[in-house]
């Protein structure tokens, strides 16, 4: 009698992929050295406290045994502190870690592909195959001939006995135009980003991180530029991104725009952008004698006016801004809108939680179009 073999679906209880102690702890530390705007020591003291409520570790390995493990690695290193005392770092090493691991949280899985750009809708001579087919002109390429279809057209039109390849026979296949995306990406550091018991700091520094990572392993030839502004506005560098901290900060946002717009002014690309996250209204603008002027109470109409008109001057360059609002107030919402008009751009009000999905859909959308 043969033997009958069921077939469906056969369901077990979910086994967690096998880690190291290492890498187990390696996952909580990134998260705790990103929390700690890059402090080893207060890192680690968490790690600490976490092992203690959790058991994170074995007698077998202890965290000592981890931060050992860490100088073995390369994560971190010696290093001299502003004091004049000794301690311990993170390394280049780490920082790209730590990029990866927010690209993973905010992006998924995102590999590293071939040399990635922006697609526009316009056909021609460009280097991206579309496989559509045409009919060979006069100019086109002769590598853009495709052989294949070319020699089975001759066969149908000459047939096989007496073979004849003419040019009418040709066949070229559409390429599309890539064109290269410039981004800057303004992050508002003012004293409101940590206030009511909120960290909004951190995950603002998580979507630059993995933004940064994506963009530079997926379309290299793109370009990011990240400022900061709170009374004034200044460029960091990507590997200082773990770094960032809140500041005793009014909010600027003129001087960003004004920093963001220079930045991008140098650019060669056609596709340029703004993103910009923040959470508090601008409450701060630096005059042409260098003073500041400021006020937190309410919306200055003085300031209110400049950052209308930056809106105004960003929409003249074809600089479009899309402005990711982590606030809920109506009043400040109101602006956005009006701000957003003047630009013609777009604004997300959202909370902290899936502010980077948000991010990378905008971009994504962003770079399947030719800006204007």
């Amino acid at each position: 009698m043969d033997k009958q073999h069921n077939k469906g679906f056969f369901f077990k209880q979910y086994e967690a992929p096998f880690q190291s102690p290492f890498d187990k702890l390696f996952s909580i530390f990134k998260e705790l050295i990103t929390h700690t705007s890059g402090d080893f020591d207060e890192a680690i003291s968490w790690l600490r406290e976490l092992d203690v409520e959790y058991k994170l570790t074995t007698p077998e390995y202890t965290i000592d045994d981890f931060i050992e493990d860490l100088k073995k690695k390369g994560y971190i290193r010696e290093e001299l502190k502003d004091d004049g005392t000794t301690g311990t770092g993170i390394t280049a090493k780490t920082e790209r870690a730590i990029r990866q691991s927010a690209l993973d949280q905010i992006f998924g899985n995102i590999k590293k592909s071939g040399a990635g750009n922006h697609k526009t809708k316009q056909s021609g001579s460009g280097d991206e195959h579309t496989g559509e087919l045409r009919e060979f002109q006069f100019g086109d390429g002769l590598e853009r001939i495709s052989l294949t279809e070319s020699l089975k057209n001759a066969q149908i039109n000459n047939g096989v006995d007496n073979f004849m390849l003419t040019e009418q026979d040709l066949v070229v296949e559409e390429t599309q135009f890539k064109a290269q995306m410039s981004t800057v990406l303004m992050i508002d550091i003012s004293h409101s980003m940590i206030l009511y018991g909120e960290d909004r700091i951190t995950p603002a520094k998580k979507v630059a991180m993995a933004l940064a990572e994506l963009i530079t392993t997926r379309y290299p030839k793109d370009t990011l530029d990240i400022l900061v502004f709170g009374n004034d506005a200044w460029t960091i560098p990507i590997r200082d991104l773990p770094y960032l901290k809140v500041g005793p900060y009014h909010t600027n946002t003129v001087a960003g725009l004004q920093l963001a717009m220079d930045l991008l002014r140098r650019k060669r690309n056609t596709n340029k952008q703004i993103f910009m996250i923040t959470d508090g209204k601008p409450s701060c603008v630096r005059e042409k004698n260098g003073e500041y002027y400021m006020n937190s109470n309410g919306l200055d109409e003085y300031i209110v006016d400049k950052c209308y008109n930056q809106a105004q001057q960003a929409r003249k360059l074809h600089i479009p801004i899309t402005t990711f609002m982590i606030a809920n107030d109506p009043y400040l919402q109101k602006f956005v809108n009006r701000f957003t008009e003047e630009n013609q751009g777009k604004a997300f009000y959202t909370g902290l939680k899936g502010l980077g999905e948000m991010i990378f859909e905008d971009y994504e959308t962003n770079r399947k179009k030719r800006i204007k």
